[in-house]
């Protein structure tokens, strides 16, 4: 009785590994956050050690959005104010594909952004041991009076 239970234990445990193949979580993008990027011991097989930059840094990509964006005349008269969430892949060529809002503010603000990224140039790509990837990248395009606006500011410098 005991080895039909050992038996039967090590054939649920050998299903149950059976059903997470890691070639199928290696076609997805990675996700990457602000202050997320941190050195691993094991990292994930999809995982970059260099993120993606856009041309001239952060500070360039802040100044790129603030002069392509044309706030709407419909979320101006209604005096909306707020961010709206995107996200897009950086391909390996470092081409911007994908482009998705996650979080919106109103119709006209969602395809204000959606058409700001999409005049986005090539950004330099991830890599992942010297190869580059494609990794999915979030980004907030700010709506609304300079004035009440606040950016948030990283603690990490970059170079």
């Amino acid at each position: 009785m005991r080895y039909h239970l050992l038996f039967l234990f090590s054939l649920l445990a050998c299903a149950a590994s059976a059903q997470t193949t890691p070639a199928a979580s290696a076609k997805q993008p990675t996700v990457l956050r602000p202050g997320h990027m941190q050195a691993q011991a094991r990292p994930a097989a999809n995982r970059p050690d260099v993120a993606p930059q856009f041309p001239g840094g952060q500070r360039a990509l802040g100044q790129f959005v603030q002069e392509q964006v044309q706030y709407p005349e419909a979320a101006r008269s209604k005096q909306l104010s707020g961010n709206v969430l995107t996200t897009f892949v950086i391909a390996a060529d470092g081409k911007v594909t994908q482009p998705k809002v996650v979080q919106g503010l109103s119709p006209e603000c969602d395809a204000e952004a959606l058409r700001v990224l999409s005049l986005m140039p090539a950004w330099k790509p991830a890599t992942r041991k010297g190869q580059p990837v494609a990794v999915q990248v979030q980004v907030p395009i700010p709506f609304g009076n300079s004035a009440t606006l606040q950016v948030q500011k990283s603690k990490v410098k970059f170079e």
